[in-house]
This record gives structure tokens, C-alpha cells and sequence, in this order.
């Protein structure tokens, strides 16, 4: 008679929980971000935590229950944040990089290297017919925001930046800023009414806050939160994540063609010049907020290439022992910016494009392919 075997199925049972789990889990990260219908982008939200590091995404996680919206990226790069002139760059060069796809001096404002005036992403964007904007949490006329349309030799040129905003019909402006545009020092030009003249809806915080409009498609939309800096989020700013949903609406309504949107978190820089861990922390959540609402406009849109990053790191800040969820221990290397390499988070069609490490005028080129735009020489950063 054959004797009987004890086969042990527990391993094979075990297999298949083990499966079934993984399978569930795939499942859900899919409902949570869906893989994009279109290898092409139509439109890109870029958003841009002026000065953010690893160690100040770490510090604002931990401190917000060991949760940020930046988790749910799946592709993710590093990028070489230096200048033309120095290894530490400055905001100015750094979103020139972006803009231009070039390395520039610090301080320089949409210029090349050697002074030239360089088309910007977002104006050849305009030209091809899609709608444009520009969000920031300091002044509009700062250095960030400023690299997209304006061409300075000097980044503290605030009234001339002023005047190259004005003239650019970028669709969509929000940040501070109002002084430079209506109580100038250099002349007695009124910017505000120049613009009003030129299809532009302009507002204020003087009239309305930003959460109770709804601007037309049929105009251009400008909106000053404050005569020159906003508030911080602690002291009561609430704008930014309203300003990156709207936008998204705003611009997606006024052009068939595409869009292209721009958010800094302005003073997620300042609490690293500051050493202010604290600071650091509220403006990243606040900032993380508004990335909230990008994944979500693209994830309804499938169409929108979703991209996260910093200018450079400020402050070198890191966590130190005796940290915990409840109080973070921040200690900083400097007030000023650092060398090191930030993140970059992408979602939707071209997201696997930011995988990696490489320069930061990088961002410019991989933005083109993204959105099916003839390629050009990279001549910058290798």
C-alpha cells in the first residue's frame, strides 16, 4: 500500500494572502493615482517650495501626523541647483534654469549667462496659444515668479520687473506686491490701470479675498493679496492652495489649446534664512496643500503633468536627536542657501521623464518633451 504524504500547504496559503494583499494594495495606489490616458501632456502645474530640502519636507511630515500629499508621487528625481557663477545659486538663477533651461549669475532675471534676454518657457507657451499664470506667497515681483516673464539684470529691479509683468499677458497673476504697480518711485505710472486697459480684471485684498471669486475665461485675472509681502500662514495667509485650484479652472477654461501655471511657496525660504523650524514647517503644510489640489485637478483631468520642486535648499536644515511627531528639533548649518541637491516629484503624462538625478535646466527640457514640443540642443549643465 502507498503510503500517504503530509503536504504542508501553509506556505502556498501564506503565498497567496501575501498576493492577494499586494494585489489590494497596487489596486488602491492606482484609485489613488491613476496612470495618465495620454503619453503627451496639455497642460503643467508647476510648483516651486522656494528653499525646500529634504530636511524641511521631513520636519513639515513629521509634524503633520507622518503625512504629506508629496507621498503620493511615484516618480521622483534630484536636481543640481547650481549657478553659472556659484555652486550655491540663488532664487534668480534657479528659476531662470527652469524658465530658460540655462545656467545664469545670481541674480539674474531671465537673462543667459552673459546678459542676453532668454525666451521663456511660459512666453513661448503664450505664443503657441495657451493660457499662462503665476502664483507666489511673497511679492509677485520676486525672484521666482519674476524668471517666467520678466528679463532684469538685477533681481531687486522691482518696479522695472513690475513693468515687464505688466506688459506680459501672463492670463493669471496672484501674489503681493500691489505698491510697485500703482505707488512707483521711479515714475508716476499707474501699472494697474495700464493693465485694466489691457483686458485685464485687476483686484485686490483691499476689496475681496480670493476665496469669494470666480474669475471670467473672458479676461485676464490679477489679484494683489497685499500691498507688498502677504502674511504668513501663521499670521493668517490663506490663499495658496485657492490660487492653485482656481488657476487650474481659470486657465483650463480659457484656452482649448493648454495651460501652463507657476505656485511658489515663497516662505518656505524664509523660515530656512531665519532658522526658524517652526516657520519651515507651516509654510510647507501650507504649501503641500496646494499640491493637494494640483494632484487633484490632474488626476480629474488625466492630461495635466503635475511637477514639484525647490529653487535650492536654505538653511541646511536637519533633525536632530530628540526630535519626535510632537516637537521637532531643527538645527541649521547657515541662514544662507546650501549646495545641496532638492527633490523633484512628478505625476501624469511625462512624470517618468523626472526620474533620476541631472541639472536643473533639465526641468525646461524634460517640460518640452513632456508636452510634445519640438526638442532643442541642451546647452547648459552637463
Amino acid at each position: 500500500m502507498k503510503k500517504r504524504q503530509n503536504i504542508n500547504f501553509a506556505p502556498v496559503y501564506y503565498l497567496g494572502l501575501w498576493l492577494a494583499l499586494f494585489a489590494l494594495l497596487e489596486s488602491c495606489r492606482v484609485q489613488q493615482l491613476p496612470p495618465p490616458e495620454n503619453a503627451t501632456a496639455r497642460n503643467i502645474i508647476f510648483l516651486i517650495g522656494d528653499g525646500m530640502g529634504l530636511g524641511h519636507i521631513s520636519a513639515a511630515l513629521y509634524a503633520n501626523d507622518n503625512s504629506l500629499n508629496l507621498e503620493q508621487f511615484t516618480h521622483i528625481g534630484f536636481q543640481k541647483t547650481y549657478s553659472a557663477n556659484d555652486l550655491i545659486t540663488d532664487s534668480a538663477a534657479g528659476a531662470t534654469a527652469f524658465a530658460c533651461g540655462v545656467k545664469t549669475y545670481n541674480g539674474a532675471i531671465g537673462l543667459t549667462a552673459d546678459s542676453a534676454a532668454c525666451e521663456t518657457i511660459l512666453e513661448e507657451l503664450q505664443g503657441q496659444g495657451y493660457a499662462t499664470g503665476l502664483v507666489a506667497t511673497a511679492t509677485i515681483v520676486h525672484a521666482t515668479s519674476a524668471a517666467f516673464a520678466a528679463h532684469q539684470p538685477i533681481r531687486v529691479f522691482y518696479e522695472e520687473i513690475a513693468e515687464d509683468l505688466a506688459a506680459s499677458g501672463v492670463d493669471y497673476l496672484v501674489g503681493g506686491g500691489k505698491r510697485y504697480f500703482d505707488r512707483r518711485e521711479k515714475d508716476e505710472r499707474d501699472l494697474i490701470r495700464e493693465m485694466e486697459g489691457n483686458s485685464y480684471y485687476v483686484t485686490s485684498y483691499l476689496e475681496h479675498e480670493l476665496k469669494d471669486l470666480v474669475p471670467s475665461p473672458m479676461s485676464r485675472f490679477c489679484y494683489f493679496a497685499a500691498d507688498k509681502h502677504p502674511l504668513t500662514k501663521a499670521a493668517g495667509r490663506d490663499y495658496l492652495p485657492r490660487a492653485v485650484s482656481m488657476g487650474a479652472s481659470f486657465l483650463g477654461r480659457r484656452s482649448n489649446t493648454g495651460f501652463f501655471l507657476m505656485a511658489e511657496g515663497s516662505m518656505i525660504d524664509w523660515g530656512g534664512h531665519s532658522n526658524d523650524g517652526g516657520l519651515v514647517i507651516e509654510e510647507t503644510k501650507d504649501f503641500d496643500r496646494a499640491v493637494k489640489e494640483a494632484l487633484n485637478f490632474a488626476r480629474r483631468d488625466r492630461e495635466t503633468l503635475v511637477i514639484v520642486t525647490a529653487d535650492h535648499e536654505s538653511g541646511g536644515m536637519a533633525l536632530n536627536p530628540g526630535s519626535s511627531f510632537e516637537s521637532i528639533n531643527a538645527s541649521f548649518t547657515t541662514n544662507g542657501h546650501t549646495a545641496a541637491m532638492v527633490p523633484v516629484f512628478a505625476y501624469g503624462p511625462g512624470a517618468e521623464l523626472f526620474d533620476g538625478i541631472y541639472e536643473n535646466t533639465e526641468i525646461y527640457y524634460k517640460m518640452r518633451q513632456a508636452l510634445g514640443l519640438p526638442q532643442k540642443t541642451v546647452v547648459e549643465g552637463k
